[in-house]
């Protein structure tokens, strides 16, 4: 497997994993959960044949970025806001196009909200809105308490969440003939599991995007492009639909044979959508 971050900062006292490609206008690619950068290994190539220069890196407490130990570290999607600004600092970077997937999107809404001058245009890919997550199932777990699911042997563990993340994509042989145990890995074994219920489970809380959703039309100010996969089972396409009514002049593009991992089922047509959106706010 090929990673695309290959660099490390310290950020605040961690370790960041980060990495840039390529040459030209400056794009940032956010992930979600429970992945990484790696999500962005088939759209990446796209972005910087066409003339851009991409900022990628592993969000705190997430794929080959530190796992804090200290619980009081905040890894949760406003704790993220902090971490994006300083690697722009590291990367000397005053404004850049933002792509972001799943609760990478709740880190750039409210980042794009509060400097909304650092921001050429902003795409957003079956992303966390309002009080859509955590996913009805996650939702579920959550309340039924974790506490089997983090003391769950390895194998178990693995299993569970292997099934889970079939349930992110329609093509699941797609999945499992190419990313399945890249992802599993960095959720399982003796630090991946416990680090995946502290780093990110314990902080699925829709307050993150619950407090920006009444000023989303700020978003408007800028380029605003909406990506979904209609068949998307953890962001349901009607928030796709609300989101497109309340950013004036966005875009929505909604993608058949799609599930949530929308980057491992359609990476070509997403590729062609970013380039072609991009090049249009030259």
């Amino acid at each position: 497997m090929t990673h695309l971050v290959n660099q490390h900062a310290i950020i605040d006292g961690n370790r960041i994993a980060h990495g840039v490609h390529g040459e030209g206008e400056p794009v940032l690619l956010l992930h979600g959960t429970p992945s990484s950068s790696y999500i962005w290994r088939n759209i990446l190539p796209s972005l910087t044949q066409a003339g851009y220069k991409v900022h990628v890196y592993d969000l705190l407490g997430f794929g080959l970025s530190e796992r804090p130990h200290d619980p009081n570290i905040d890894t949760s999607v406003t704790g993220q806001v902090p971490v994006l600004e300083a690697l722009l600092d590291l990367w000397g970077i005053n404004d850049l196009h933002v792509i972001a997937h799943d609760i990478g999107g709740g880190v750039a809404q409210r980042f794009c909200i509060q400097s909304p001058e650092r921001v050429r245009s902003l795409t957003m890919i079956d992303v966390v809105s309002y009080d859509s997550w955590p996913s009805k199932r996650t939702n579920q777990q959550m309340k039924a308490g974790l506490e089997k699911l983090i003391k769950a042997p390895d194998a178990d563990h693995r299993e569970h969440f292997r099934e889970w993340f079939y349930s992110t994509v329609h093509n699941k042989e797609r999945l499992a003939e190419t990313s399945m145990e890249t992802y599993l890995d960095f959720i399982c074994g003796p630090v991946g599991q416990g680090s995946f219920f502290q780093h990110q489970v314990m902080h699925y809380d829709p307050k993150h995007t619950d407090e920006v959703a009444p000023r989303y039309a700020e978003l408007g100010k800028n380029p605003v492009q909406l990506i979904w996969g209609a068949d998307d089972a953890w962001q349901v396409v009607d928030w796709a639909h609300r989101l497109h009514k309340a950013i004036p002049g966005s875009e929505l593009h909604v993608l058949e044979d799609c599930g949530h991992f929308s980057l491992e089922d359609q990476p070509e047509k997403i590729s062609v959508l970013l380039v072609d959106f991009l090049q249009r706010q030259a």
